[in-house]
């Protein structure tokens, strides 16, 4: 395999230019995924193209070929990193120690040379910006594996050695053609449309999706691209925007993904969780909401904010929190905006928790369920917890059959929309990281300020980031008081109007 890239280096660019517009949607495929400055780790770089594209605050591409990647040093270096080095013996000790010999041949004098003008944190370094700075870590945001998979001889080892390069936040990006395109691409072949192919591995979704599971990552989203691989006028752009997203055309298309995250271990350490709570004619609500809450990690932080009631809510929130004298630090916000979408957005602007939760303050959804949401994402097996009121039986009372109609229609649109299974999408209890927020937010230009409601703002942007979405069970109470403030008929239109400007970003893009 190693002659054979030797033989084909010096024309390896020459190829993905007569195939450009194949090569440029797996571009453009990354770049939706991969934000501009992240750390990113290629494995198989070929002549760095790609992992130039995605412009990295910290990029190293390896490569076991030793003329290609000397090519990619000769686009590309000192900007980016490049390693000869096979992929099933890779490991953070010899893929370090293989930079700092780089540096050592003559890297680190360009490097100096090309910055000498600049500010030295915009200096390129061989080593994470936080391993340069005297840490251990030598973890990558996002982990490539791009039509390599056919090439390697050990899929499961290789991904096992990439392992100590994940941080809980690395995504492991696959992509790989499907197996069902193999004689029309050994035809190419024939015709001189693509380059000569050594054997290789050809793998089913499911053949990567098990390689994947098995060696200790889960999946996170599967998906598949690119119908039509020559540029034709309109045909093309409907084929490879529109339906190869589409079942059935999605199980012809040319290039499959699987997006992965490492399992993460269970901390030792309980993170700190702030509740908020927000409450419109919700009065008779207000002490309950407080007094059920259980304990929820190492520190409880409860805000309130209440969003121009009619009766005596705000009145209720101000006098609860001066008489709580419990273990829960206790805010109480008046927002100036509308909607509930802003009134959860203040309250997340103000939380010091590591863990930010949303309970609706008709307590429909028990307080006491909030636990189980802390479980789950105190253990990693998600990253953004969505309740689901549809999985235990509830009264009419509760949720009359029109509202169950709706909810089980919206979550199967957003299922379609997001590639992740989405049951519940309007339940108002919802659970992640501080820190993912703090990043679907500075995120939000992409969708705009689109949601008055905040569940599908926080949904599309988790997608957007490729959080692992999971369901949480909920029993779905009757509300002892007050009445929904939801006008159903209209704001069903307007979330349906929501879904397809949305489905625009991230579907159809």
């Amino acid at each position: 395999m190693q002659d054979y890239f030797h033989q084909i280096a010096p024309n390896l660019d020459r190829w993905s230019e007569r195939n450009r517009y194949y090569y440029q949607d797996i571009e453009r495929f990354h770049r939706f995924i991969i934000p501009v400055g992240s750390q990113v780790l290629q494995i198989g770089c070929g002549t760095g193209t790609l992992l130039a594209a995605l412009q990295p605050s910290f990029g190293v591409g390896i490569d076991f070929a030793p003329a290609v990647i000397e090519i990619a040093r000769q686009k590309y270096s000192p900007r980016l990193h490049f390693v000869c080095l096979d992929a099933e013996v890779l490991t953070p000790g010899l893929l370090f120690s293989e930079l700092d010999k780089t540096c050592d041949r003559g890297l680190e004098s360009a490097v100096n040379n090309h910055y000498s003008n600049s500010d030295p944190d915009l200096i390129p370094t061989a080593q994470p910006p936080n391993q340069a700075k005297g840490g251990d870590d030598t973890s990558f945001d996002f982990i490539i594996l791009s039509g390599v998979l056919g090439y390697l001889s050990d899929i499961q080892s290789v991904l096992t050695r990439l392992q100590p390069f994940c941080h809980p936040r690395t995504r492991i990006v696959l992509t790989f053609h499907n197996f069902l395109w193999e004689p029309l691409l050994t035809a190419a072949e024939w015709i001189g449309q693509r380059r000569p192919q050594p054997p290789q591995n050809w793998l089913s979704k499911m053949d990567v999706v098990n390689l994947v599971s098995i060696t200790g990552y889960s999946v996170i989203k599967t998906g598949a691209r690119f119908l039509m691989p020559k540029p034709i006028p309109l045909l093309s752009g409907i084929c490879n925007r529109y339906l190869c997203a589409i079942t059935p055309f999605s199980h012809l298309s040319l290039t499959n993904y699987v997006i992965a995250r490492l399992v993460s271990p269970i901390p030792h350490i309980q993170p700190t969780c702030s509740v908020i709570i927000p409450a419109r004619n919700e009065m008779g609500n207000i002490a309950g909401a407080l007094s059920r809450l259980p304990q929820l990690g190492r520190q409880t932080e409860v805000i309130f904010v209440e969003g121009h009631s009619r009766d005596q809510t705000w009145d209720e929130i101000q006098r609860v929190a001066q008489e709580y004298h419990g273990v829960f630090t206790v805010k109480a916000l008046q927002q100036n905006g509308k909607g509930k979408g802003d009134a959860v957005r203040m309250g997340f602007a103000a939380a010091t928790g590591d863990v930010l939760m949303i309970l609706d303050a008709d307590l429909t959804v028990r307080p006491e369920d909030l636990s189980l949401f802390m479980e789950v994402i105190s253990r990693g097996t998600g990253e953004f917890i969505n309740g689901t009121r549809l999985v235990y039986p509830c009264s009419g009372d509760a949720m009359p059959w029109v509202n169950a109609l709706a909810n089980k229609f919206f979550s199967l649109v957003f299922s379609f929309l997001l590639d992740q299974p989405i049951k519940d999408t309007l339940c108002g209890t919802k659970v992640l990281w501080r820190r993912d927020y703090l990043r679907i937010a500075d995120g939000r230009y992409y969708f705009g300020d689109f949601d008055p409601f905040g569940d599908f703002d926080l949904l599309f942007g988790a997608a957007k980031l490729n959080l692992h979405i999971v369901d949480v069970p909920v029993r779905y109470q009757p509300r002892f008081y007050g009445s929904s403030n939801i006008n159903h008929v209209r704001e069903g239109l307007q979330l349906l109007r929501m879904c397809l400007y949305a489905s625009q970003k991230i579907k159809f893009w």
